[in-house]
């Protein structure tokens, strides 16, 4: 969002004051964020990865919020061990931890026809965080 605002602004296509409101919206959501994951238990990247799998509103219904957060707890853990600076670049590392995100959806249940969709925005969220993750190796 803050992305998208600054090349708004850059462009010409918004005022100072709408670039002003959207970070204040951005900050509140931001605050919400942080609120929720404390209110969840989980650290911002299980967060992320919690909202991904969440992102079905049947998924929920079907398994639960305490499964779900299991699921993104494991899955922070995993992913995060397999992440190397080029992942997003080299196939067979994607594949590898394309692979290993279906076998822990699969392992705990979460629902066979949401898993394409779930493993592609677990992989979105993988991708927006490894840059932190690749660092502290």
């Amino acid at each position: 969002m803050l992305k998208r605002t600054v090349l708004a602004y850059q462009n010409r296509a918004i005022a100072t004051y709408e670039v002003i409101e959207e970070l204040i919206k951005l900050a509140q959501e931001m605050r919400e964020a942080v609120r929720r994951g404390e209110d969840l238990g989980l650290s911002d990247d299980e967060l992320a990865f919690y909202d991904a799998l969440a992102q079905n509103a049947s998924a929920v219904q079907v398994m639960g919020v305490d499964e779900l957060k299991v699921i993104a707890t494991e899955l922070v853990l995993n992913v995060r061990k397999s992440v190397t600076i080029d992942w997003t670049i080299r196939e067979s590392a994607r594949a590898k931890i394309r692979v290993m995100v279906r076998r822990i959806l699969r392992r705990h249940g979460y629902p066979p026809d949401l898993q394409a969709e779930a493993t592609k925005l677990v992989l979105e969220q993988a991708e927006a965080l490894c840059g932190e993750w690749a660092g502290e190796e």
